[in-house]
């Protein structure tokens, strides 16, 4: 992971100890150590993507981690409806709202960019109809298009940060 890029997701998650202290936050898939290609991800390649589990409610309300084990693909196996609802999980959009917001604050103030942020578009409404929604909605470019795997389980973001051009970089080394 960029070292810009994990900067913004520790800053989000220690002022998620303090605006959302009883829920359960879970980080995916980030890249691997060196970059490069991470099939089936079309992206990750660069330490700039990452993809965060939503986070769930049991029957009780309670906030609990979304169950990754191998025989759910580490969690990217599960598939909630249209109401966010799998098994005796709901997805806590309010929490997932405030973890968002959370992520654009804290990239705008590390000078960074979010590029793009992909969940279903068929949950969108429901995290948009959240105390946090209005702002996301205006602030954060959501991908509008259906994406090439369903992003039910997780939402993705893209991280976007300036840098000077190869060819510059390059030169400033001679």
């Amino acid at each position: 992971m960029h070292e810009a890029v994990k900067t913004v997701v520790l800053e989000s998650y220690k002022v998620l100890e303090e605006t959302a202290p009883r829920k359960t936050f879970v980080y995916g898939e980030t890249g691997l150590a060196t970059g490069g290609p991470m099939p089936p991800h079309r992206t990750h390649e660069a330490g700039l993507s990452v993809d965060f589990m939503v986070p769930v409610v049991n029957t009780a309300g309670t906030s609990i981690p979304l169950p990754a084990t191998a025989d759910n693909k580490f969690g990217y196996g599960i598939e909630f409806d249209a109401a966010g609802r799998s098994g005796k999980m709901t997805i806590d959009f309010e929490a997932m709202a405030e973890h968002l917001y959370e992520l654009a604050l804290a990239a705008q103030k590390q000078g960074i960019g979010i590029g793009r942020v992909i969940l279903d578009p068929a949950l969108m409404p429901l995290l948009f109809d959240t105390r946090r929604g209005p702002y996301l909605k205006k602030t954060l470019p959501f991908m509008k298009e259906r994406p090439w795997v369903r992003h039910d389980e997780h939402y993705h973001i893209d991280f976007r940060i300036p840098c000077r051009p190869l060819h510059e970089r390059r030169a400033s080394r001679r």
